[in-house]
């Protein structure tokens, strides 16, 4: 049984993994991890979503088109699309995000890695519903990258260094702006 201590550290050495080896994710693992997101909370218990999983190469280059900085996308061993029911964009980007980190930290567990990847203009969201063949009213902003990581630093040329704001410069005491 880990410590308090090792089970913080574990998780907070997590990294989001963009370069991946081309073995693939065996079903047994894509099974848990979507095990896992059914289970995730959700507002309200409304449970918003609806997965895709997508293995086909064709289409995860596809998807990974569809801005340059997540061409990273193409070298995934499997995506799990996350749809949502689109009735309350507030309410599910809250239920989105809390899905998204729950598959990524059991990946993590499992001895596999993952990145999340956003389709942030309505243009970029339509390319991935049309190639997912996504209905109109829902909502697929995100996509959950899962493979076997080759490194976890950033490919991407530009991007923030690793690292963290001290917490003298994040936390208030019982009040805004209030620190110690």
């Amino acid at each position: 049984m880990a410590t308090v201590n090792e089970t913080v550290d574990e998780i907070r050495s997590m990294r989001q993994a963009r370069v991946f080896h081309p073995e693939p994710v065996p079903q047994i693992v894509v099974d848990q991890l979507l095990e896992v997101a059914r289970w995730t909370g959700s507002s309200r218990n409304t449970q918003p979503w609806q997965f895709i999983l997508v293995r086909d190469k064709a289409k995860i280059q596809r998807l990974s088109e569809a801005r340059p900085p997540i061409n990273w996308v193409a070298g995934g061993s499997a995506v799990i699309a996350l749809v949502m029911d689109g009735a309350d964009p507030e309410s599910e980007g809250y239920d989105e995000g809390r899905l998204t980190e729950r598959i990524l930290i059991a990946a993590e567990l499992l001895g596999y890695g993952g990145g999340t990847a956003w389709f942030m203009t309505p243009d970029e969201q339509q390319l991935a519903k049309e190639t997912l063949n996504v209905p109109a009213d829902k909502a697929l902003r995100s996509v959950v990258v899962i493979g076997r990581p080759e490194h976890r630093t950033d490919p991407r040329k530009g991007w923030n260094p690793t690292g963290r704001k001290p917490m003298n410069e994040l936390l208030s005491l019982e009040s805004y702006g209030l620190r110690s």
